[in-house]
């Protein structure tokens, strides 16, 4: 069965797919022609049920992709069309193979956090890569399915509240093992005994968990405080920390604390199960056959009542060497059941071997692995009711191990949890399209390692991935011992992938990834920058941040922002600065929401408050570039007469320091190094005035001069361009590379020509003054002082000049 969007909504996400360019991305599943009779039995559909969920994942009933694809999970938001047919995207399921699928589990990447509408709605795989690109492309690829033209969906409410599943048939009765507890806030997971069928609500309470986070749990332990004496219906039932104390307080205060979740209907959430009572002091150990580079392994299970270790044996073993066969062991085990432990070796494997699992008591409880150390005197192996010592062999193949874990990405980079190689090689990252078959398209990033165990290896991607997906991590070889990645470009025939009995090794892990920016180095005029691409799967902007972010200014670093950006991708983003960069520096692009809906960048206006950045995995999404900003200098030299020994600069600007110099007018002659007549002191960054520029070779007629800003290149405020044939300080040149310069034309007036001015200029200051029935004795002002004054150089100057 399945529910259909309306025409309304269907009009709209077609009327967002075109403004997206997408042309009519979502057709109805009409060709003209005949159908097939699988086609016909297999139409689209999705069945969506009211549910309670902690917020992290939903379940879709039902779903069938008739030539395959992907369930997507909407919120209500998708109705009202234009972009939020895009960000109202909450989750996508893995790529389904065509047909009809069951109980589908969608984690949502952005998770709900109150009750709300959400819409399952089948999509395909339009571009074959089993990777859904619905939101970064667009709208341009894997549009939804459709039934007589109608986008096929089905809705249900959801109460945001948590989930829990139990299932154990089996327990000692000291512990019970809750399969999975999903929680919308942070809180505990209790066993209750059957008595609470009996409403005993307080003395049923047999044990509670540790504290547990908000979101999804595995295999959740609970100690009972109370054991089991016979079989019994144990209850797991989640409970909410009420007061944030991380203390289980609902049965101490009577429920005013720490009470259960509950559904929609206002039912307790809970799940029991039929549980037989066993004997809780046999050890259980599980070892899997399995690759390794032959510096760890994992023992997939092992169940220690009294705590402990997990030690793993090589085959010497089973050859009487009892305490030279141990290769390694664990860490110190809690009392329980334990999965995917791991042990490093500390003898390493250097061929294939059978490893044998044995888990280990802690006698002297000081939580140090004591049995080789002390022959055999402490801490010696659990064995079975019979006396056996408990053990479980795997066979382990040398070569390579790797493992991932799934988590949120900036999309330019994935973290390997670690990887463990017996020779020089690579850990590649290859998305979600190798499962259909791109072995060499599916690469996404490389990374070369050395033989050796290596733990948080982050795997830059050469290609980002701009949706969340499955990615698998897969070691590789260096066939050619050449350090660099081949297996791309040699089609196979180089750096092949690490195998295990002939098959290849590798482990996958979903990656979320709700932004992407991809923000190279480049050269800047200082004004703006170009961002390569972006993907931003709700729309937002993209910031530009100056260096003061990495001293945590995170609104005074702000330079400027783009235009608001749509859900989706888009390449060659040109950021405007508001604040202009004038040197070399880096810079940091950064994603960020439209908070309000506004389509304006109010992040630093509102202080944060609104607009904020993406995150992955709670750490903020960014890329950092070396911007590249060329000096830039400038210089105003204006006509003027000179007597020859210095010239007037008016003003020159120098962003990065330097000198101004004056060449005469066989600079235009090319006589680059003989037309310097003289270089002002050094410059500090910034804007001078008035530079006065002493001559070293005098003017001696009138002429055209140039002014030119010279840069310091090698930092020793000393004028070096000449001396050094141009090789340093050479001048500031424009973007378009040409030299930054201005000539003015020059009057030269010898020194008798001076004298005779300022006579004449002295004189008719006299005869002015006499004018005014004043005499030169009489005059007090400023002006008269320097009059006076100028006449007795004049004159004393002549005087030396006829002595001469």
């Amino acid at each position: 069965m399945h529910r259909s969007i309306g025409a309304l909504l269907m009009a709209l996400v077609l009327v967002a797919l075109g403004a997206a360019g997408a042309g009519a991305a979502v057709p109805a599943d009409s060709t003209g022609g005949s159908a097939s009779a699988a086609e016909l039995a297999h139409v689209p559909g999705a069945t969506f049920d009211n549910q309670t969920s902690g917020g992290t994942t939903v379940t879709v009933q039902s779903v069938t992709v008739p030539n395959g694809g992907f369930v997507t999970i909407h919120d209500a938001t998708v109705t009202e069309g234009g972009n939020q047919v895009f960000s109202s995207v909450r989750g996508s399921s893995a790529y389904l193979s065509a047909g009809t699928h069951e109980n589908v589990t969608v984690t949502l990447s952005q998770p709900v956090s109150e009750d709300a509408t959400l819409i399952a709605m089948p999509h395909k795989d339009t571009d074959g890569d089993h990777t859904y690109s619905f939101v970064s492309s667009g709208g341009s690829a894997d549009g939804p399915y459709t039934s007589d033209g109608t986008i096929v969906v089905d809705s249900a409410s959801v109460t945001v509240s948590a989930s829990v599943t139990y299932t154990q048939s089996q327990s000692g009765g000291t512990a019970a093992t809750v399969d999975r507890v999903e929680l919308s806030e942070d809180g505990f997971v209790t066993i209750h005994d059957s008595s609470l069928l009996d409403s005993a609500t307080f003395e049923s309470v047999r044990g509670t968990s540790a504290p547990l986070e908000a979101g999804v749990h595995h295999d959740v332990r609970v100690e009972l405080d109370e054991p089991l004496q016979n079989d019994d219906t144990l209850i797991a039932m989640p409970h909410k920390d009420t007061n944030d104390n991380d203390e289980y307080d609902f049965v101490t205060s009577n429920g005013e604390q720490d009470g259960p979740f509950t559904n929609g209907n206002g039912d307790i959430v809970l799940a029991a199960s039929q549980v037989e009572l066993t004997d809780d002091t046999a050890a259980t150990v599980t070892m899997a056959d399995q690759s390794s580079g032959g510096n760890l392994v994992y023992v997939e299970s092992a169940y220690l009542p009294s705590g402990g270790f997990v030690t793993a044996h090589d085959s010497s073993l089973l050859d009487g060497a009892t305490f030279d066969s141990v290769r390694g062991t664990s860490a110190y085990l809690e009392p329980g059941h334990h999965e995917h432990i791991p042990v490093r070796l500390e003898e390493p494997l250097e061929e294939s071997d059978t490893i044998i699992a044995m888990p280990h008591f802690d006698t002297n409880d000081n939580q140090q692995y004591d049995f080789v150390t002390s022959e055999g005197g402490e801490d010696g192996p659990y064995t079975d009711g019979d006396g056996n010592i408990v053990l479980d062999p795997g066979n382990v193949t040398y070569g390579a191990g790797v493992h991932i874990h799934g988590q949120a990405s900036n999309g330019n980079s994935v973290t390997v949890a670690n990887a463990d190689l017996s020779e020089d090689g690579f850990v590649t990252i290859h998305d979600a399209s190798l499962t259909a078959g791109a072995t060499f398209d599916s690469v996404r990033g490389s990374t070369f390692l050395e033989a050796g165990f290596h733990e948080d290896v982050q795997v830059t991607l050469d290609q980002p991935l701009r949706t969340s997906q499955t990615v698998y991590a897969m070691p590789h070889k260096d066939t050619n011992d050449n350090g660099v990645y081949d297996f791309v470009t040699s089609e196979g025939a180089e750096d092949g992938p690490f195998t295990a009995n002939g098959t290849i090794v590798f482990e996958g892990a979903d990656v979320t990834v709700l932004s992407q920016v991809t923000f190279t180095d480049q050269t800047s005029q200082g004004d703006s920058v170009r961002v390569d691409s972006t993907t931003l799967h709700d729309g937002g902007f993209i910031t530009i941040h100056g260096p003061s972010l990495a001293d945590g200014d995170a609104f005074g670093s702000v330079l400027g922002t783009s235009d608001y950006i749509a859900p989706g991708t888009q390449q060659d983003i040109n950021v405007t600065l508001d604040e202009p960069v004038t040197s070399d520096a880096t810079l940091f692009a950064m994603p960020h929401y439209d908070t309000n809906g506004n389509q304006q960048y109010d992040f630093v206006t509102s202080e944060g408050a609104e607009d904020g950045p993406y995150t992955a995995d709670g750490d903020i999404v960014f890329v950092s570039a070396s911007v590249d900003v060329p000096a830039r200098g400038s210089v105003t030299f204006d006509d003027q007469t000179t007597t020859g020994d210095s010239l007037t600069i008016a003003s020159a600007q120098l962003s990065e320091g330097g000198f101004v110099t004056i060449h005469d007018a066989t600079l235009l002659d090319g006589a680059t190094f003989d037309s310097v007549r003289g270089s002002s002191a050094y410059l500090e960054a910034g804007t001078h005035e008035d530079i006065s520029v002493s001559l070293d070779q005098p003017v001696e007629e009138s002429g055209t001069f140039v002014a030119m800003p010279h840069l310091d290149t090698n930092d020793n405020q000393q004028y070096d361009f000449v001396t050094s044939e141009g090789a340093e300080d050479g001048p500031y040149t424009t973007s378009s590379g040409d030299i930054v310069l201005d000539d003015a034309s020059v009057t030269y007036e010898a020194m008798d020509e001076a004298d005779d001015s300022m006579e004449e200029t002295a004189s008719a200051t006299e005869d002015s003054s006499m004018d005014d029935g004043t005499t030169p004795s009489e005059g007090s002002g400023p002006g008269f002082g320097l009059a006076a004054a100028l006449v007795a150089l004049a004159d004393a100057a002549f005087l030396a000049l006829r002595r001469d």
